[in-house]
């Protein structure tokens, strides 16, 4: 018995030079751990990910004119990770390294094919001419020659194994349609070569294999969606000449006239198969889907369809498949149970009891269901059905004057669905305040899928106090509620989104420059009443001065100006003018503005995933933006410690480092807008004179260390002048 559990997504596939983001990925090896693997794409870069987390952990790239050509792998041994680019160049990193143009580099004198990491081993290095060696041998010397193995070959799969406490590699070939088959021990160094049985009007798509009881199976996918099993020869001591291998079906999965395409073949278990592809008939559209086979019984298991398309790459580790899926790397958690005839028909009794539910580590808030809303908490105090809707018909009546001494969950979730709201937000007063549960982040993620769904499904409601109560609980994130953060910035709602910002701390890259795009696009005016916190704005921002200077400027309308008016009458003036403030000292944008961006300051971020976002705003909003990063940067350069008094208030380094990402979105932009050039000039006048400033202190700071040195060699009382003379 095997299904497809869990789903959600990895990562985003960002197209690179010269190959789609439909065209796949490079390669997907595991990392140091179960939970982490590592992603190479067909470019420069090469991402490690926790899988649990759906995370980057690190990022490595090459440089500009240079590409990835091997896909980068963990050396067990030793924690590190090794790459090659440019087909040649071997680099080695770790996990502090952050620039790979300064990590060991080799340059050796034949072209990579693929590099294979096992545990409690030496990694190895496969040669596009078919050559291999461990990683120390290599290293220990790169230019050594490296001889051509296959002639005229070239290498379409291949893959390592442990066997007997010793490293195996097979490979597969391609030439003018033959296939061959090369099994390569290291310890000693014996190659064996062997010719796949030819198959008519069919060609392999996909190879796997394993290991069981020191014999070596191949598994052969081909076009007419047949899989066959092969087994390898017992390795002899001395290569014997070319054998033809002869193979047996194992597994028939489409029917006729219908041919496979851009396939791949995983094995789950002894019994388990799982297949990647498309399946094209002539008078039918083309289908693509991933499903899991029984080869024990010939019977399908499961199957998922894939609308988006996928480029037939299948990756399977610890019990998760890893495949593209349209613009994205799609993780499914599948599980596969031991294999019986009644298993295998689908008609296996349930053992476990109705009463108990699997638990999955991995928890899409998006498809609950109604039936799974429900904590075990609320399980265990649901009032039959009659009683409940009398209790709930009854509350409708009277609800100011009879309230029910506990309110489980269950009844909480069913009142969200159609109560109004004042009796909903009473509800989750009542329910907070009784709270006492283990389960209690689960449970308010239960409580705030059921709000969110119901604004989506209704325009008018949105219970805005309910959502700001549970986000101040602290028990939220932006994964237990992806759907809440879409739905404020529907409504506009950003005090809300100020408190997302600042409680949830996995917040998307996406999600932090829509909110960007929406306080930028904000008028001032319109913000003027709003609840927004200002405690990280009141420690440099004049509020008062603020709407003072609000209220000295008048507009001028058909000419006339009480001012004006004054300046042109001949009567002596008594009363002088009061004094104007410098509006350049003041902040450009309103206090309750500013509040919002400091959110978005203080959020986290990777600048490979929040570049390409901020590349959405427009040049008007840029130049807004950068006038108060500019104006923060002057405020907190006045104070001696580089920072703003405050847990909330911005710090020196956060203004510097969004300055440096938005120049960086659009520095080709705001060079070209006559509006900006001021901004840019002062921006790099003050910066230039601050680096004159530490430079003149760089020359005292031997005066300075010495001054410290000097220690006074007796009291000269409560008043001295006292002289000291550097030598």
């Amino acid at each position: 018995m095997a299904a497809l559990c869990e789903e959600f997504t990895l990562c985003g596939l960002i197209a690179s030079a010269g190959a789609g983001a439909g065209q796949g990925v490079l390669g997907l090896e595991p990392g140091p751990d179960p939970d982490r693997v590592l992603l190479t794409d067909r470019g420069r870069t090469a991402t490690l990910y926790k899988v649990s987390d759906q995370k980057p952990l690190g990022c490595w790239s090459v440089k500009q004119d240079q590409t990835i050509t091997c896909p980068a792998v963990c050396n067990f041994e030793t924690g590190e990770y090794i790459a090659v680019h440019d087909d040649k160049v071997l680099r080695i990193w770790k996990d502090e390294d952050v620039n790979l143009d300064k990590v060991f580099k080799a340059t050796l004198t034949a072209e990579v094919y693929r590099i294979h990491s096992l545990p409690h081993t030496e990694p190895l290095v496969l040669f596009k001419g078919g050559a291999v060696r461990t990683l120390d041998a290599l290293l220990a010397a790169p230019q050594q020659e490296i001889e051509n193995v296959i002639s005229d070959e070239v290498i379409r799969w291949s893959e390592a194994f442990m066997e007997t406490q010793q490293p195996v590699l097979i490979f597969t070939t391609e030439k003018n349609g033959n296939y061959f088959v090369y099994v390569q021990k290291v310890n000693p160094n014996i190659l064996h070569k062997y010719k796949l049985e030819q198959e008519e009007s069919s060609h392999p798509l996909s190879f796997t294999a394993y290991t069981k009881n020191k014999i070596l199976t191949l598994l052969c996918l081909y076009s007419n969606g047949c899989v066959y099993k092969i087994l390898m020869p017992p390795q002899q001591s001395v290569p014997e000449e070319e054998q033809i291998l002869s193979k047996s079906l194992l597994l028939k999965i489409v029917v006729s006239d219908t041919v496979l395409k851009g396939a791949s073949l995983a094995i789950l278990d002894k019994d388990h198969v799982a297949v990647l592809g498309c399946l094209d008939s002539p008078p039918n559209i083309a289908k693509e889907c991933l499903s899991i086979w029984n080869t024990k019984f010939q019977t399908l298991q499961t199957s998922k369809e894939l609308p988006q398309g996928t480029s037939g790459q299948l990756w399977c580790y610890g019990e998760k498949f890893f495949l593209t899926h349209g613009k994205v790397l799609t993780v499914i958690v599948y599980k596969c149970e031991t294999s019986s005839l009644a298993a295998a028909v689908g008609k296996l009794k349930d053992t476990q009891t109705s009463g108990i539910r699997t638990v999955s580590s991995y928890v899409n808030w998006n498809m609950l269901p109604e039936e799974d809303l429900v904590s075990p908490r609320a399980q265990q105090s649901v009032t039959p059905k009659t009683e409940s809707k009398r209790t709930l018909r009854s509350r409708r009546n009277n609800v100011a004057k009879v309230q029910r001494d506990t309110l489980t969950v269950e009844q909480l979730l069913s009142d969200i669905k159609d109560s109004s709201q004042n009796d909903i937000e009473e509800e989750l007063r009542q329910f907070l305040s009784n709270a006492q549960m283990s389960d209690f982040q689960t449970t308010i993620g239960y409580i705030i899928t059921g709000l969110v769904n119901r604004c989506k499904t209704e325009p008018t409601f949105y219970p805005r106090n309910c959502l700001v109560q549970l986000i101040q609980t602290q028990g939220l994130s932006y994964s237990l509620c992806p759907d809440l953060m879409a739905v404020a910035l529907e409504k506009t709602d950003v005090h809300l989104l100020q408190l997302c910002l600042q409680q949830f701390p996995d917040v998307p890259e996406a999600v932090t420059c829509a909110c960007l795009k929406a306080f930028l696009s904000i008028n001032d005016d319109s913000l003027q009443g709003t609840n927004v916190n200002l405690d990280s704005v009141i420690s440099y921002i004049d509020i008062a001065l603020n709407d003072q200077v609000e209220k000295q400027t008048e507009t001028v309308q058909n000419g006339f100006s009480s001012e004006l008016m004054e300046e042109d009458s001949c009567d002596i003036q008594l009363t002088p003018k009061p004094h104007v403030v410098d509006t350049e000292e003041l902040c450009p944008i309103g206090p309750q503005k500013a509040a919002l961006l400091n959110a978005i300051l203080h959020s986290a971020y990777s600048e490979t995933f929040l570049l390409p976002h901020l590349k959405d705003l427009s040049a008007q909003q840029v130049i807004l933006f950068l006038r108060y990063l500019q104006y923060l940067y002057i405020k907190c350069s006045e104070n001696v410690s580089m920072d703003f008094p405050g847990m909330c208030s911005p710090t020196i380094n956060q203004i510097m480092d969004w300055m440096c990402l938005l120049l960086d979105a659009h520095f080709t932009v705001v060079v070209m807008l006559p509006e900006a050039k001021g901004l840019l000039f002062s921006l790099h006048k003050f910066v230039r004179a601050q680096v004159r400033f530490y430079s003149e202190l760089n020359k005292i700071e031997g005066s300075l260390q010495e001054l410290q040195r000097i220690k006074p060699q007796k009291d000269f009382g409560l008043y001295s002048i006292e002289m000291l003379e550097l030598v």
